[in-house]
């Protein structure tokens, strides 16, 4: 089936990473796995492109990796006043595609 034929339905799709209710502890370790996860994707990345050119600009990934150990420290910072509250964590991570009309 060609980009043509595709149903506008057909061009969206949304998968749901995590939904629930959570302890301090238990949010961090979920938050923690997520974003490390997606650094180290990076860090991948980083090193693929830089094998095929040596000449190749990091700084776009090295940023991109800066932001997300930033939201990391952000998110522990949350979690933290969350837990010396007694309180329980919901995390909502859904990820949407959409197909780009290039």
């Amino acid at each position: 089936m060609d980009n043509n034929t595709l149903k506008e339905v057909d061009k969206e799709q949304n998968i749901q990473l995590v939904k629930g209710t959570f302890s301090p502890d238990k949010a961090l370790e979920v938050m923690n796995a997520l974003i490390d996860q997606k650094i180290n994707f990076h860090k991948i990345e980083g090193i693929q492109l830089w094998e095929k050119n040596h000449k190749n600009d990091q700084e776009p990934i090295n940023k991109r990796i800066q932001e997300l150990e930033l939201e990391k420290k952000n998110a522990l910072e949350f979690i933290t006043k969350m837990k010396a509250s007694g309180k329980n964590i919901e995390i909502n991570g859904t990820l949407h595609m959409t197909s780009l009309d290039e």
